[in-house]
């Protein structure tokens, strides 16, 4: 995304005396005057000391933001507002329209930074919604599809088929092979008609020959066209498994701030609905227009040669076909990729309904999902009926308009007969090949909407190919063996860099220690984990582990000698002894069970009839809160790792069942370095230390003992819970 526009020559040369020669860190259009009318008004430029407001080609005002407190952008309804506060009061800057609201957010955030005198300019990574080059809006793709070309597609779509050279080669040649006898085919059948037919000179013999050779030929030629099937079909097949297991990988390769920013259903089609497109494109349409292109051509060079002024006057009302289905190809484009982002509206929606089952059946909500869902349906039915309409009255028109060549053969072929400039053999010959001619045409006339999905697919798929992944290991990056030792050095980190949610973070913790993390909702607490974790890099600082920056230890070393436990434990469907096994999938039996039982979860699956091997439903629905919990906490001790993750693990429990995991969990930290998050303080009495945020800083740290001594936020939060206990039991 932009964050800083090329001005104008004419405005920046108004503007560059003002700049004392600094650089322009953010420059953004605005696109709202104070009316609310939609134009070019001017723009907002920022360097490292100032903030100009240009209006009408000229600098309407000049900001020192040495004076000033803070630069906000107010989100307000339909449109943004650019606001200055300085001494306690605030000042409208400029007004602009929602698309430019991220940016301006960040423009905001920089500014402030400068007036603070922290002189970094933020980057921004986040995708924009308009194309930079024609300001179009982006189908859901990175690449503007219109900017991007023709060119585009071919290169993506040879990609796709290189490896697969010799057999693409293959059916090349079949499809050559048999378009020459079916162009032959018709030289034989004239010369049969005006030899043996007209003059009635042919033998009984020379009929049944040419009876032979018609049949061994069609034979031939129908054995090729099946073969052909075969391979395009096979080869359809396996550029597609290529293309799912690709897309798959990358998607898993991808950073959990991409992931989390598209709909689940939308990242399925994805996998699955565009790549069957682009094998449904290489089994029918592609082995079908290599065939009837080459039995075009040569159709086309055989009435070339028998009477080239009849062949032109076939040909008179295709460029009128042609014509229609480019004045209607930008609107193909367009339905097609509506309908398609609607489809993925609707499996994001059934998949998040299913995964929600438990929550709609428990508020009562059957029938408003299910009328909610028929709305959406009926949505995309009307868009996939409006399209469909639209394909079958454009197409049958198209073939219609390009036939009409035929009928000028007829009469101007048939004229020639009855002046004996053809023979009847020749004419049908002629006619034969202008069949051949139109029926390829005609299937190229429906080539554009093929084609055009195709586009679509590959567009939509190459998106994901096409991402880089934000986090990804250095070049220097090497395994390390763990011991635990972990410090947080400067860290800043925002989700969107112009809300920070972390601010200068500094804690260093020794092997073996436990920190409790605690704070309001919003503070940082298990963003410091993801961060731990490196499913995000800081904006700012680094945190190092045993000495080590996380940038330079391998993803997969940090990840094997880490453990995670979450309040909202994740099961996959299948066994219990698989979602155990899935930290470690080269475990045996015995250490499975071993770990069971340290996590106090032995006693409870041997209960059940088929023990380990009990299927544990859709993210582990048969088992209660408290069984998943102890699962979770047996794939942790599997794992064996170095630092130990718990993030709310003992919250929403019955008391015996939170003794048990309490009980595990004392197992799983013994010598390990852990980091703790819990509402419920009173989970963190035997922390070595508790980290209070407030505000994304670190407002305390201490023992449980030291903080209440100090009667700070700690002390109040406990004072808090304390309180709400005694409500509850009425004491």
């Amino acid at each position: 995304m932009n964050l800083c526009y090329t001005l104008p020559d004419e405005v920046y040369e108004r503007l560059e005396p003002l700049l004392d020669k600094k650089e322009i860190a953010y420059c953004l259009p605005l696109d709202l005057n104070f009316d609310g009318e939609f134009g070019s008004f001017g723009w907002t430029a920022v360097t490292r000391d100032r903030l100009f407001i240009i209006r009408d080609d000229s600098v309407g005002q000049v900001i020192e933001l040495s004076q000033v407190d803070e630069v906000i952008c107010s989100h307000e309804v339909n449109c943004g507002l650019l606001i200055l506060r300085q001494q306690g009061s605030e000042r409208i800057l400029a007004r602009f329209s929602m698309r430019y609201i991220t940016q301006y957010s960040y423009l905001a955030r920089g500014a402030t930074l400068f007036c603070r005198g922290d002189y970094r300019v933020l980057e921004n990574h986040e995708r924009d919604n308009y194309c930079p080059k024609c300001g179009r809006v982006l189908p859901g793709t990175e690449q503007c599809p219109k900017c991007a070309g023709a060119g585009r597609l071919l290169k993506r779509f040879w990609d796709l088929c290189g490896p697969y050279v010799l057999p693409l080669a293959a059916i090349t040649t079949l499809m050559a092979v048999s378009s020459a006898i079916t162009v032959g085919q018709q030289y034989i059948q004239r010369s049969f008609i005006d030899n043996m037919l007209i003059p009635a000179a042919g033998s009984v013999s020379e009929i049944a020959g040419f009876f032979l050779i018609m049949l061994a030929l069609t034979a031939a030629a129908l054995g090729l066209s099946a073969l052909n099937t075969i391979w395009s079909n096979s080869l359809g097949t396996r550029i597609s498994r290529d293309l799912r297991q690709r897309v798959y990988e990358k998607i898993n390769q991808l950073s959990l701030e991409f992931i989390s920013s598209r709909q689940a259903g939308e990242l399925m089609n994805r996998v699955v609905r565009d790549a069957t497109h682009v094998r449904e494109f290489m089994e029918h349409a592609f082995a079908q227009m290599l065939t009837r292109i080459f039995v075009m051509i040569g159709a086309f060079v055989a009435m070339i040669i028998m009477n080239w002024k009849l062949a032109l006057l076939t040909l008179v009302f295709v460029p009128v076909a042609f014509g229609v289905l480019r004045a209607f190809r930008r609107l193909e484009m367009r339905l097609w990729r509506q309908q398609w982002r609607f489809d993925d509206k609707v499996n994001g929606r059934l998949q998040d309904v299913i995964s929600g089952m438990r929550v709609v059946k428990a508020f009562g909500q059957e029938q408003r999902e299910t009328e909610r869902f028929k709305s959406y349906i009926d949505r995309l039915t009307y868009i996939q009926k409006r399209n469909e309409l639209l394909w079958a009255t454009l197409y049958p028109f198209v073939t219609l308009v390009m036939s009409s060549g035929l009928l000028l053969v007829y009469y101007f072929g048939g004229r020639d007969v009855l002046n004996s400039r053809l023979t009847p053999g020749q004419l049908i010959q002629f006619i034969a090949y202008t069949n051949m001619l139109f029926m390829p045409l005609q299937f190229v006339s429906r080539l554009p909407r093929m084609i055009m999905r195709l586009k679509t697919s590959l567009e939509r798929i190459y998106d994901i190919l096409d991402e880089e992944p934000k986090i990804s290991d250095s070049p220097d990056a090497e395994d390390i063996k763990i011991t635990g030792n972990v410090e947080f050095r400067n860290i800043t980190f925002g989700y969107k860099a112009y809300q920070p949610v972390l601010e200068n973070i500094n804690l260093s913790v020794k092997k073996g220690e436990m920190i409790g993390l605690v704070g309001s909702s919003g503070t940082g607490k298990s963003t410091m984990i993801n961060l731990l974790m490196r499913l995000y890099d800081p904006d700012e600082g680094s945190i190092l582990i045993d000495g080590v920056p996380l940038t330079k230890i391998s993803k997969d070393s940090l990840h094997r000698q880490i453990g995670v436990v979450l309040q909202e434990t994740y099961l996959f469907s299948g066994t219990i002894l698989e979602n155990i096994r899935y930290a470690k999938p080269e475990a045996s039996r015995l250490e499975v069970i071993r770990a069971a039982k340290i996590a106090n979860a032995h006693d409870f699956i041997t209960r059940f009839p088929n023990g380990y091997d009990t299927y544990v439903g859709e993210n582990g629905y048969r088992l209660s809160g408290g069984e998943r919990q102890r699962i979770a906490i047996a794939r942790a001790i599997l794992h064996d790792p170095q630092i130990i993750i718990l993030d709310e693990a003992t919250s929403n429990l019955d008391t015996e069942t939170e003794y048990q995991i309490q009980e595990a969990l004392e197992r799983l930290t013994k010598g390990r370095t852990t980091f703790a998050i819990a509402h419920r303080l009173s989970t963190l009495r035997k922390a070595d230390r508790i980290v209070v945020l407030d505000n994304h800083r670190i407002a305390e740290v201490g023992s449980h003992n030291e903080l209440m001594r100090q009667r700070g936020i700690y002390y109040g939060l406990v004072m808090a819970q304390l309180e709400m206990s005694r409500i509850k039991t009425g004491s």
